[in-house]
Order: C-alpha cells, then structure tokens, then sequence
C-alpha cells in the first residue's frame, strides 16, 4: 500500500465521515464496504435492496421505499423549480439511487458519496451538479487521479496528480488554468508538506515547437501564472523535462517546475486518459480517481474497470474531502 493511501486512511480513521455507495448491486461495491468497515474507514450506506445485501454494519436502505423519499422529493422539485421539475417528476428521480445518494448529502444525511463502478461519470455528476451545485468561486468542474508509482524519483516519492483524466474533454486556455489551480490546490489538500509543483504538458517545451496546442498549453499558464504568481506552475513542457532533472537541465534550465513536477496538468482529455491508463498498465501505478474537485459537497466517480480495493481507496480519500469541506 502507497504512502498517500496509508495516509489517506489514517485520517479517514480520526475522524469518520458516513459515505453513500449507490451502486449495492454491484459485488465490488459490497467487497469493497466490508473492508472499509473492517478497517474503520467511515460509516457506510449501501443503496439497494436490504434483502439482498448482507454487509454488517452497514445501513442498507431501498431509495425506492424509505421513508425520506417525500423530503428529497418536496427538495429536489424546489432546487429544479427553474427548470420546470413537477413534484411528481422529482418523486420519479429521487428513486434512481444516485439521484437519491446525492440528495441524502445534500440533506445532511451523508459526507459524500462515491459512485461510478458501474455507472458513468456523467450518471455521477449530472446530479451532483444539479442539486450539490459547484463551491464557491468555482469557474469549472474538474476530475483528477492521484497516481502511486513505482518510481519514487518522480513526484512527492513518487506520488503525482494527473488532471484532468475524466472529465473536460477539450479546454480551453482559461479553462486549462482553472484545472491546474484547482489541481494544485488539491494537492496542498492532501499533500500539505510538499509544494505543489505544476507542469502544463505538451509535445513542446518552453515553446520549442509550433502549433494550436502548444499555443494553447502556454497561454494557459500565462493565465494561471497571473492568478496566482506564488504557485510554481510553469510550461510548455514535454513530459520528460518536467519530470527528470537531466532533461530538465537542457531543455528548461530556468523553469522553477521543470524536473521536479509533482502535478501534470494535460492539454486535453485524449492525452489525460491514455496517459494516466499507460501508467497504471504498464507501471503498475495505483490509481484513485477520477476524483472531482470544484462540486460544493464531496462526490466522486469511479473508472468503471475499478477493483474492490480502488473503491476503498477513493473512500478514503473522499472521506479526508469531507473533513476539509466541514472545517
């Protein structure tokens, strides 16, 4: 188990936090709830049917029977009013488990949820959005994976943010530098003794080659540079001279980033995807995510070829964005 994980679960440990799986169809979700309540990690709710599901200690509920079912809907229909929901269409809604997983947050009732294992991230987020809405201040929702490698030389002893991997298919400029201050901030979250160090990827370093992207990954940082000029973010850099110092040397000898990156912020979705895929394929990485960062409440989703052992982990981690998001 990775040093961030360890982490990760410690303070889940000191201060528990209730977390709502939807998916209780789903056998990994099950495996998954009895090893965090073996290991203490939160208190679980596990939607679907009480009949079927044999978890002790967790509170198995049926979103299609109980007895909050009127509450989340008079609610729900309030916060979709705008949009024409009827009484009856939110009572229809708050049924499909995620919908009513997210409501239970919503109300109180829950820390966060965490979804995704056989649903797809728009499945999760959609009513994340609609009824948790985006934080304060918040221009963009976004998705990260913290990667636990095999290579300790590379990142905080070889652990690193890659965003956005499941989200922003392609983004622009500003939104390019939404995604690497939130990301950076994500990581002073969970890393708060290591300096978030932020590369914004390319095929081009420091402006060695032409074209839209590259264009696109520079402005960026421009943009994220003039927001927060403290941070050490820099770019264009390619992959290898933001994170290997002998490179570093000879294609960005005056970057304060280049060589020592711990965040990799790619210039779109394709290139986050595959990148963070090859990494856990072919490095044996741990990969927790995608974990969202912008939603009010924490909710996050989960790659839908994700082991019981995944779920756990993003437990975790949502459960330590629970106790950030309540201080």
């Amino acid at each position: 188990m990775s040093d961030f994980l360890t982490r990760m679960k410690q303070a889940a440990q000191a201060d528990k936090k209730t977390i709502v799986l939807p998916e209780g169809e789903d056998p990994r979700t099950l495996e998954a709830a009895r090893t965090i309540l073996a290991e203490d990690l939160a208190h679980i709710v596990i939607l679907g049917d009480p009949q079927t599901i044999d978890v002790p200690g967790a509170t198995v509920l049926n979103p299609k029977t109980d007895e909050r079912c009127e509450a989340y809907a008079q609610k729900f229909a309030e916060l979709r009013a705008k949009k024409g929901v009827t009484i009856e269409q939110a009572r229809a809604q708050v049924m499909d488990a995620t919908y009513f997983g997210t409501m239970m947050v919503k109300m109180g009732d829950a820390d966060g949820l965490v979804s995704g294992a056989c649903h797809s991230t728009a499945d999760t987020l959609r009513p994340a959005l609609q009824i948790l809405k985006t934080a304060p201040g918040t221009k963009l929702v976004s998705a990260f994976f913290v990667m636990c490698t095999k290579t300790p030389e590379f990142g905080a002893d070889g652990t690193l943010i890659f965003a956005d991997c499941g989200l922003n298919i392609a983004p622009t400029a500003d939104e390019l530098a939404e995604i690497a201050l939130a990301s950076a901030q994500s990581w002073t979250s969970f890393m708060g003794d290591v300096e978030p160090r932020v590369a914004m990827l390319s095929y081009s370093t420091m402006g060695s080659a032409g074209g839209d992207v590259a264009k696109k990954v520079q402005e960026a940082t421009a943009f994220a540079q003039e927001r927060a000029p403290q941070l050490a973010l820099d770019g264009d850099l390619q992959l290898d001279a933001a994170l290997v110092p002998e490179v570093a040397a000879l294609k960005a000898p005056q970057s304060p980033v280049a060589g020592k990156a711990n965040v990799l912020v790619f210039p779109d979705l394709e290139a986050g995807n595959i990148g963070y895929k090859l990494v856990q394929r072919f490095g044996a990485a741990e990969a927790y995510g995608p974990i969202l960062q912008g939603i009010a409440s924490p909710v996050n989703d989960l790659s839908r070829g994700c082991s019981a052992d995944d779920i756990v982990g993003v437990v975790a981690i949502t459960a330590v964005q629970a106790q950030m998001s309540s201080r």
